[in-house]
């Protein structure tokens, strides 16, 4: 069976060296994104650049949607958007991290096309995009998975198939609850240590040898915060649907907002 045409729908920070990753594995890519300038980056990289997303859904059988949230993603698959142009059997993974009840929703408007909408939300950031070493949460029946398994492999190391649709975008906001958490704890340990004269750089080295290693830590510096309210949001309505409390998730986000315009260098531990 010959590869599938792979669309990605949004060229951004993640999508572009998973373009890359993808044309390397021999795939045939096709991709769109709201900012036109990123035609060359898309391009540069080996695949095909689509003006619209209704003219990328006319070629691709396998679409990964890297937009943002969940307004961007039901825009992108409204009625005037991307979900008309699909051809029956089509598989849309959505990477973006959005609601569960929203990939839901949505799988179901699909199938009633004929058309396979599932949640394969990643995880371990820029980085790990960069070097094809990412983790793949992916939900959905077990044999669009397997369809969809050649694709995520090319950007992802490891794939975890989570259950049904959903479930992926359950275990993401699971990931994004306990990183922001290790962010805040690291903050305010080595604030702490700085006040009373300790080095910090020499015990963030030390820490990650102990039982308080943790990624954040490990990547000290380089997370901007950039998502951590939207994240920490997403968590906040599914606990409100669950009916259950999550007093460090109300807590961190505040503390999130309070942190996010500082920016994480080594030398500066604000309290």
């Amino acid at each position: 069976m010959s590869a599938p045409t792979v669309g990605v729908v949004g060229a951004g920070r993640m999508g572009q060296p998973m373009i890359g990753h993808l044309v390397r594995r021999g795939f045939d890519v096709v991709a769109c994104d709201i900012d036109p300038a990123k035609r060359e980056a898309v391009t540069s990289r080996g695949a095909r650049w689509a003006g619209t997303p209704a003219a990328l859904a006319r070629e691709a059988t396998v679409i990964l949607v890297c937009v943002g949230y969940d307004a961007e993603l039901r825009a992108l698959m409204s009625p005037a958007g991307l979900l008309p142009g699909l051809s029956r059997g089509t598989i849309v993974a959505v990477l973006s991290t959005v609601h569960p009840r929203t990939v839901q929703e949505l799988s179901a408007a699909a199938h009633a096309l004929g058309v396979d909408l599932v949640d394969s939300t990643v995880a371990r950031g820029g980085r790990s995009a960069d070097a094809g070493t990412l983790l793949a949460f992916v939900a959905g029946e077990p044999a669009v998975v397997e369809r969809l398994r050649p694709v995520l492999g090319a950007f992802a190391t490891d794939i975890v198939h989570t259950g049904a649709v959903g479930t992926a975008q359950v275990a993401k906001a699971a990931n994004n609850l306990v990183m922001w958490a290790c962010l805040i704890a690291n903050h305010e340990a080595l604030a702490l240590s700085k006040r009373f004269g300790v080095d910090v750089e020499r015990l963030r080295e030390a820490l990650l040898t102990s039982s308080a290693e943790n990624y954040a830590l490990r990547h000290w510096g380089e997370n901007t915060m950039a998502w951590a309210d939207d994240d920490m949001a997403i968590v906040q309505a599914m606990a409100q649907e669950a009916g259950i409390a999550l007093p460090q998730v109300d807590l961190n986000r505040d503390l999130c907002r309070a942190l996010k315009p500082k920016r994480f260098k080594l030398d500066e531990y604000g309290v």
